[in-house]
Formats: structure tokens, C-alpha cells, sequence
């Protein structure tokens, strides 16, 4: 059985308190809008609509930078536990700020430990995962966010599966953008979240046409 203490929820719950009170909350709003144009406004009717929030909540929490304070909330939190608790709680905190949110390929699925390579640095990362990763196959391609905890790598709660028809693109489209100037694999991970956004919403419509990369999305203002 996996360690019980191999959880980090109750410093994660510290983090959204201290992030979401009432002074940053435009800051919260602001990082709203801005996910959502990176990623495609969600609904409540739409299938992944809990997902997405919850990807949003981790963007603002571990990815944007404040615009002044040039930190995201995860580091403005873990510069004051460092000064106000054990060297060993406050590494708890540190780990928010290390996280990994990419692109990855599954490469060994089942059990306790997961195999993930990410897809643009081709670098494998073994994950300790205590839930059931129900459907998930060897050559799958999600988006996800691994958290670093007492040596191990730990999934976040928030996920976007691609669809297998799309993994064949996406493996093309990540190994033309290695070889470009600029690759920007979040900037990617963003785009192809909207694309399965729409896969979600848009049934009729073929998914290698909406993961088609040679042109605009045929629904980009989704």
C-alpha cells in the first residue's frame, strides 16, 4: 500500500486559503481570464467543466506570476513559511513551488508507479500514483502536473486527456516544433487543451480535423 503521509493536500489547502483571500481576489479574477483565453472558456454544461477549474486553480496558484510582485502564490507563500516554521514544513511548501506541468506520453501504465515521458524534453519520470488510473494505455497523451513529495512525484488533481485518434498529431506536431526557433511546450499544452475541449463538445466533427495543426482550429472561439 502506498505511504499514507505521501499526501500534500493539507498544505495545498493552506495554499489556496492564503491565495484566495479577500485582497488577491482581483488577481484571481484577472488569472481567470487569462486561463480561459489560453485554454478555451469552459461551461457547466460541458463535460471536463470541474477539470478545467481546477486546472485553472492550478495555474494561478503555481504558474502565473503576480505582474508586480513578478511571484506566483506558491513562492509568496513559501518565502514566509521560511521564515516562520521548521525547515522541514516549510520544504512541504517548497515543493509547490517545483512542480512540472507538461505535456507527457504514457510509457508504462498500471500498478503503483507510473511511467511518463515528457513529450518535448523526452525525459521519463516515474510517478507514485494511489488512485486507479482507470483507461488510461502505453502511447496515451495527457496533460498533467506532477508535485514533487519526500522523493517521490505525485499527481495533481487536474488532468486533459487527448483522444488516441489525436495522438499520432500531436506526436507530429510536437517533433516540428522542437526543430523551430521557439517551441514554448506550455504554450502548446494551452492549444491542444482547447482542442480537447472542443473534441468534447463538437462530436460530429472528426478529431484528426479538429487536431489538425496546419491551420487555425476550425473552432477557435470556442
Amino acid at each position: 500500500m502506498t505511504d499514507p503521509s505521501l499526501s500534500y493536500q493539507p498544505y495545498l489547502d493552506e495554499l489556496i486559503a492564503f491565495a484566495s483571500a479577500e485582497p488577491r481576489k482581483p488577481e484571481l479574477l484577472a488569472a481567470k481570464s487569462e486561463y480561459f483565453q489560453l485554454t478555451g472558456e469552459v461551461f457547466e454544461e460541458d463535460k471536463s467543466f470541474e477539470m478545467r477549474i481546477s486546472s485553472f486553480l492550478e495555474f494561478y496558484l503555481f504558474d502565473r506570476k503576480h505582474p508586480t510582485a513578478g511571484k506566483t502564490p506558491a513562492e509568496e507563500l513559501y518565502e514566509q513559511k521560511v521564515q516562520a516554521v521548521s525547515a522541514e514544513e516549510a520544504s512541504a511548501f517548497r515543493n509547490f513551488t517545483e512542480t512540472l506541468h507538461a505535456l507527457f506520453e504514457m510509457r508504462k501504465a498500471g500498478g503503483k508507479a507510473l511511467r511518463l515521458r515528457e513529450m518535448f524534453s523526452g525525459k521519463d519520470y516515474e510517478v507514485t500514483e494511489r488512485r486507479q488510473m482507470a483507461g488510461l494505455e502505453k502511447g496515451d497523451i495527457l496533460e498533467a502536473r506532477l508535485v514533487p513529495l519526500k522523493g517521490h512525484l505525485l499527481f495533481s488533481g487536474a488532468f486533459c486527456y487527448h483522444p488516441r485518434l489525436a495522438s499520432k498529431l500531436i506526436r507530429q506536431e510536437v517533433k516540428r516544433r522542437k526543430n523551430g526557433a521557439d517551441p514554448n511546450p506550455q504554450a502548446f499544452a494551452w492549444e491542444c487543451a482547447r482542442r480537447a475541449l472542443q473534441v468534447d463538445r463538437y462530436r460530429q466533427i472528426a478529431v484528426e480535423k479538429i487536431y489538425d495543426f496546419r491551420s487555425p482550429s476550425p473552432l477557435a472561439r470556442s
